[in-house]
């Protein structure tokens, strides 16, 4: 009766440890998809975008790390995370050149700057995958703990929560303190905080012996 009762609970028990899980894993990257959102101001589909390069990202995470648990330790080597800093980095590059360009050319055409400031899904992905690639690390053990049935739980309940995610960033993105001061200073943030994170990742990680 007592195993029972025990067999019962564990849905619940894995669907609070999971919402617990990802919102540590996942809350910064509020911030990141918030930027996002001040990037894609004005841009028709910003938000569908936006939703599917998380939904891409983070797919990419929970499937190596499934896979990592399942036993296939090859197909992510540990060492390789650190590396996934590289992404960002040269993101953020690429758009600190495109910022310091339209800056240096003088360009006023608002109709040239939102179309320049539209986001592709791979874009997002590919931030999010890399953000989130020590994320791995973190569910791998989780998962080897709780067996298929509770991986199935896990990922029904994270990919719930990527949605929440994408919400909250809105949210924050469209308040008009926050908003005014991302639309005024998007163009600068935006590749300081892609370089950032890439810059963090390697060093944390250990990249290249750093």
């Amino acid at each position: 009766m007592i195993i029972q009762k025990a067999a019962a609970m564990e849905p619940l028990t894995w669907t609070l440890q999971a919402i617990g899980l990802f919102m540590v894993t996942n809350i910064d990257d509020v911030i990141v998809l918030s930027l996002f959102y001040a990037r894609g101001a004005g841009v028709r589909g910003t938000t569908a975008r936006i939703l599917g390069g998380q939904y891409l990202g983070f797919g990419a995470i929970l499937a190596a790390a499934v896979l990592v648990a399942l036993g296939a330790r090859s197909f992510l080597p540990e060492e390789v995370i650190p590396y996934f800093g590289l992404i960002p980095l040269v993101l953020g590059l690429l758009a600190a050149w495109r910022t310091w360009r339209a800056w240096r050319d003088d360009d006023d055409d608002d109709e040239g700057e939102v179309s320049g400031r539209a986001l592709s899904v791979p874009t997002i992905a590919a931030v999010t995958f890399a953000n989130g690639g020590d994320n791995v690390g973190v569910y791998v053990p989780v998962f080897a703990a709780v067996g298929t049935a509770g991986i199935i739980a896990y990922s029904i309940v994270f990919l719930a929560l990527v949605a929440v995610l994408v919400a909250a960033a809105r949210f924050v993105a469209t308040r008009k303190p926050i908003a005014e001061v991302l639309e005024r200073w998007e163009r600068v943030l935006f590749p300081i905080v892609l370089i950032g994170l890439g810059i963090v990742i390697l060093v944390e990680g250990g990249a290249f012996g750093l």
